[in-house]
Protein backbone atom coordinates (compact mmCIF):
# COMPACT_ATOMS: atom_id res chain seq x y z
CA UNK A 1 0.00 0.00 0.00
CA UNK A 2 1.58 3.05 -0.91
CA UNK A 3 2.03 5.98 1.38
CA UNK A 4 2.51 3.47 4.82
CA UNK A 5 5.09 5.32 6.52
CA UNK A 6 2.68 9.08 6.55
CA UNK A 7 0.78 9.69 9.39
CA UNK A 8 -1.65 11.85 10.93
CA UNK A 9 -1.29 15.52 9.30
CA UNK A 10 1.32 14.37 6.92
CA UNK A 11 -1.14 11.89 5.62
CA UNK A 12 -4.43 14.40 4.65
CA UNK A 13 -1.99 16.73 3.55
CA UNK A 14 -0.36 13.98 0.60
CA UNK A 15 -4.33 12.82 0.27
CA UNK A 16 -5.17 15.96 -0.62
CA UNK A 17 -2.53 16.63 -3.01
CA UNK A 18 -3.24 13.38 -4.79
CA UNK A 19 -7.05 14.54 -4.74
CA UNK A 20 -5.94 17.89 -6.28
CA UNK A 21 -3.49 15.76 -9.42
CA UNK A 22 -6.71 13.57 -9.86
CA UNK A 23 -9.22 16.82 -10.05
CA UNK A 24 -6.97 18.60 -12.61
CA UNK A 25 -6.25 15.27 -14.71
CA UNK A 26 -9.54 14.74 -14.92
CA UNK A 27 -10.18 18.26 -15.69
CA UNK A 28 -7.29 18.23 -18.60
CA UNK A 29 -7.87 15.00 -20.34
CA UNK A 30 -11.59 14.73 -19.56
CA UNK A 31 -13.98 16.75 -22.00
CA UNK A 32 -17.16 15.80 -20.20
CA UNK A 33 -15.91 16.95 -16.50
CA UNK A 34 -14.69 20.40 -17.79
CA UNK A 35 -18.19 21.18 -19.68
CA UNK A 36 -19.46 20.11 -16.21
CA UNK A 37 -17.61 22.35 -13.99
CA UNK A 38 -18.24 24.96 -16.47
CA UNK A 39 -21.75 24.29 -16.03
CA UNK A 40 -21.50 24.14 -11.88
CA UNK A 41 -19.96 27.90 -11.96
CA UNK A 42 -23.57 29.65 -12.15
CA UNK A 43 -25.82 26.60 -11.22
CA UNK A 44 -24.35 26.13 -7.50
CA UNK A 45 -25.53 29.91 -6.54
CA UNK A 46 -28.48 29.57 -8.84
CA UNK A 47 -29.66 26.40 -6.56
CA UNK A 48 -28.50 28.61 -3.38
CA UNK A 49 -30.60 31.19 -4.65
CA UNK A 50 -33.70 29.43 -5.53
CA UNK A 51 -33.64 27.27 -2.76
CA UNK A 52 -36.11 28.05 -0.47
CA UNK A 53 -34.66 26.34 2.84
CA UNK A 54 -31.43 24.99 3.45
CA UNK A 55 -32.81 21.46 3.23
CA UNK A 56 -33.67 22.78 -0.68
CA UNK A 57 -30.73 24.47 -0.87
CA UNK A 58 -28.76 21.14 0.06
CA UNK A 59 -30.69 19.27 -2.25
CA UNK A 60 -30.22 21.43 -5.02
CA UNK A 61 -26.42 21.73 -5.07
CA UNK A 62 -26.00 18.67 -3.38
CA UNK A 63 -27.88 16.98 -6.99
CA UNK A 64 -25.63 19.01 -8.81
CA UNK A 65 -22.24 17.95 -6.71
CA UNK A 66 -23.30 14.10 -8.11
CA UNK A 67 -22.80 14.67 -11.44
CA UNK A 68 -19.14 15.34 -11.40
CA UNK A 69 -18.59 13.28 -8.50
CA UNK A 70 -19.78 10.26 -11.04
CA UNK A 71 -17.81 11.38 -13.54
CA UNK A 72 -15.01 11.18 -11.98
CA UNK A 73 -15.51 7.51 -11.37
CA UNK A 74 -16.46 6.87 -14.50
CA UNK A 75 -12.70 8.69 -15.51
CA UNK A 76 -11.30 6.55 -13.39
CA UNK A 77 -12.66 3.34 -14.96
CA UNK A 78 -12.34 4.16 -18.40
CA UNK A 79 -8.75 5.02 -17.86
CA UNK A 80 -7.96 1.46 -15.83
CA UNK A 81 -10.02 -0.32 -18.59
CA UNK A 82 -8.20 1.60 -21.29
CA UNK A 83 -4.47 0.29 -18.99
CA UNK A 84 -5.07 -2.69 -19.10
CA UNK A 85 -5.18 -2.84 -22.73
CA UNK A 86 -6.99 -0.61 -26.31
CA UNK A 87 -8.37 -4.10 -27.83
CA UNK A 88 -11.91 -4.08 -28.38
CA UNK A 89 -13.47 -6.48 -25.82
CA UNK A 90 -16.56 -6.95 -24.53
CA UNK A 91 -16.31 -6.83 -21.13
CA UNK A 92 -14.10 -3.71 -21.04
CA UNK A 93 -17.17 -2.21 -23.42
CA UNK A 94 -19.70 -3.13 -21.07
CA UNK A 95 -17.87 -1.67 -17.70
CA UNK A 96 -17.49 1.52 -20.00
CA UNK A 97 -20.68 1.90 -21.00
CA UNK A 98 -22.31 1.03 -17.41
CA UNK A 99 -19.83 3.83 -16.04
CA UNK A 100 -21.49 5.95 -18.43
CA UNK A 101 -24.81 4.99 -17.31
CA UNK A 102 -24.00 5.73 -14.00
CA UNK A 103 -22.98 9.22 -15.07
CA UNK A 104 -26.39 9.52 -17.14
CA UNK A 105 -28.56 8.29 -14.21
CA UNK A 106 -26.80 11.13 -12.14
CA UNK A 107 -27.47 13.76 -14.52
CA UNK A 108 -31.18 12.28 -15.07
CA UNK A 109 -31.44 12.49 -10.93
CA UNK A 110 -30.39 16.44 -10.57
CA UNK A 111 -33.07 17.37 -13.64
CA UNK A 112 -35.29 15.40 -11.48
CA UNK A 113 -34.81 17.13 -7.74
CA UNK A 114 -34.47 20.58 -9.54
CA UNK A 115 -37.86 19.67 -11.75
CA UNK A 116 -40.01 18.55 -8.33
CA UNK A 117 -38.21 21.40 -6.21
CA UNK A 118 -38.73 24.33 -8.77
CA UNK A 119 -41.74 23.29 -11.16
CA UNK A 120 -44.48 23.40 -8.19
CA UNK A 121 -43.16 26.85 -7.42
CA UNK A 122 -43.85 28.39 -10.60
CA UNK A 123 -47.13 26.49 -11.53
Amino acid sequence: MANQNASGWRRIVKAFGFSMQGFKACYELEEAFRQEVWILIPLVPLALWLGDTPVERAMLTGSLLIVPIVELLNSAIEANVDRIGLERHELSGRAKDIASAAVFLSIAFAMAVWGLLLIPKWI
